[in-house]
C-alpha cells in the first residue's frame, strides 16, 4: 500500500500540519510503508514529523510516533530504527512491530489493557536522506550515531570511533562546537521528552554491519567503566533468560567491542543523571555477516553487507526479532515486579560485574 503525504496529514490522530509537495519517491520503500501503517492506525496513533530534511529539493519527514498511555509518570518503550541510512533492515524490523501492533488493537484485549498502562515511542526512519541516497551518513556527510556531544574517555580506533577531519571520510562526527545534525538532535528530543524521568524507560535501537552473531549492546560507548542502571540492566537479562531459554543474543556492554566519541544513547544517559527512574538504552546490532556467509554474492553490493538480500532471509530476520520487541513493551507494563531494590540492586551489581566487566569494579 502507498500513500502520499498529504493523505497521511489528514488522517485522524495525526498532529502533521505540513504536506509533501509530491508523492513518496521510490527510494525510500520503508517511509512509504510507515506511513501506510500510520493511515491504518488512525486515530489509535500520534505522530508528528520531528524534523525534515532535505533531499536534493524534496523535504523529507522524520516521523515521530506515540500510542498509549498519556500518564507521563507511565513506564515507556521506544524503538527506533534508520540511524545509519544503509541499514534499512533496522528501520523494517521497527516498521514491522508497529503494523503488528496496529493489526492487533483491533481485537487483542491484552494489548489494549497494556496499552493503558505504558507509553510507546517509535522513530523507524530517523535519517530518510541517508537512506534515500543508500549512505551511512546523513546529506552532511555527518554520522548521526557519531554526533552527540561526548568524548571518549579512554582511547578509541583511528576513525572508526569518529573523526572530524572530512565528511569525506566515513564516521565524521560534524565540526567541532557544531550543534547536533537535525536528525540527531530530533531523536534526542524526543527520547528526552517521552522517555526520560518515568520510573522506567527502555530504548531499542536496531542496527546491522556486525558480526555473525545478533548482539544487545547496552552503554557505555564512550568508556569502559559500567552505566549507574547496571542493577537494573543485569535484572532484564535475568527475566529476557527465564523467558526466552534458546534464545541466541549475545549481551554485553558495547565497550566490549569498541568504544566510539558522540554516542547518541550515551549522550541520553548522560542526560538522564539525577533525574528520577530507570533509563535502559539498548542496541540491536544485527550479525549480517552471516547473511554475507551464506550469500557471498551480497558482497558485490554495498546494501548486502548491511542487509538481507533474499526475501525468505528478511522475513526470518523480521520474524525472529518481534518477541524481542513484544518481551520490552511487557517488561515495561510489569517493571514493577523485577526492578530490583534494596539488597537485591547490589545482588544484581556484583553479578553484572562478574558476567560482563571481569568482577573488578
Amino acid at each position: 500500500m502507498s500513500i502520499s503525504g498529504s493523505t497521511l496529514a489528514a488522517g485522524h490522530g495525526s498532529s502533521v500540519t505540513k504536506r509533501h509537495s509530491r508523492p513518496q519517491p521510490d527510494d525510500l520503500p520503508e517511509l512509504r510503508a510507515l506511513e501506510a501503517v500510520l493511515a491504518r492506525g488512525g486515530a489509535r496513533l500520534r505522530w508528528q514529523a520531528a524534523c525534515r530534511v532535505d533531499d536534493r529539493g524534496r523535504s523529507l519527514p522524520v516521523y515521530a510516533v506515540t500510542l498509549g498511555s498519556e500518564d507521563p509518570q507511565a513506564p515507556a518503550a521506544g524503538f527506533f530504527g534508520g540511524v545509519h541510512g544503509l541499514e534499512r533492515i533496522g528501520s523494517r524490523v521497527v516498521i514491522a512491530f508497529l503494523d503488528q501492533l496496529v493489526s492487533r488493537l483491533e481485537w487483542d484485549r491484552t494489548l489494549q489493557q497494556d496499552l493503558r498502562q505504558v507509553r510507546l515511542l517509535f522513530m523507524p526512519v530517523v535519517n530518510p536522506a541517508g537512506m534515500a541516497r543508500g549512505t551511512r551518513a546523513n546529506p552532511a556527510g555527518v554520522d548521526l550515531m557519531r554526533n552527540a556531544p561526548v568524548e571518549a574517555r579512554d582511547p578509541v580506533p583511528f576513525l572508526l570511533a569518529g573523526q572530524r577531519l572530512s565528511a569525506g571520510l566515513p564516521w565524521y562526527r560534524g565540526a567541532a562546537g557544531a550543534p547536533m545534525e537535525a536528525e540527531s538532535a530530533a531523536l534526542c528530543a524526543w527520547a528526552e521528552r517521552e522517555l526520560l524521568g518515568r520510573p522506567l524507560a527502555l530504548a531499542l535501537d536496531c542496527h546491522s554491519g556486525f558480526g555473525m552473531r545478533d548482539r544487545i549492546w547496552f552503554p557505555f560507548a564512550h568508556r569502559r567503566a559500567p552505566f549507574a542502571a547496571l542493577p537494573d540492566l543485569h535484572a532484564l537479562h535475568a527475566i529476557f533468560v527465564g523467558a526466552h531459554a534458546h534464545h541466541t543474543y549475545v549481551f554485553e556492554p558495547q565497550s566490549a567491542q569498541y568504544l566510539a566519541h558522540g554516542d547518541l544513547w550515551d549522550h541520553l544517559v548522560l542526560r538522564a543523571a539525577g533525574r528520577p527512574g530507570v533509563f535502559l538504552p539498548l542496541t540491536l546490532e544485527l550479525g549480517s555477516w552471516l547473511w554475507v556467509k551464506k550469500n557471498p554474492r551480497q558482497l558485490l553490493s554495498r546494501h548486502g553487507v548491511f542487509n538481507p538480500l533474499i526475501e525468505h532471509r528478511e522475513q526470518r530476520v523480521l520474524r525472529r526479532h518481534l518477541p524481542l520487541f513484544d518481551f520490552l513493551l511487557r517488561a515495561a507494563v510489569s517493571h514493577a515486579h523485577w526492578l530490583p531494590q534494596g539488597p537485591e540492586r547490589e545482588r544484581h551489581r556484583r553479578e553484572a560485574l562478574a558476567r560482563w566487566y571481569g568482577g573488578a569494579r
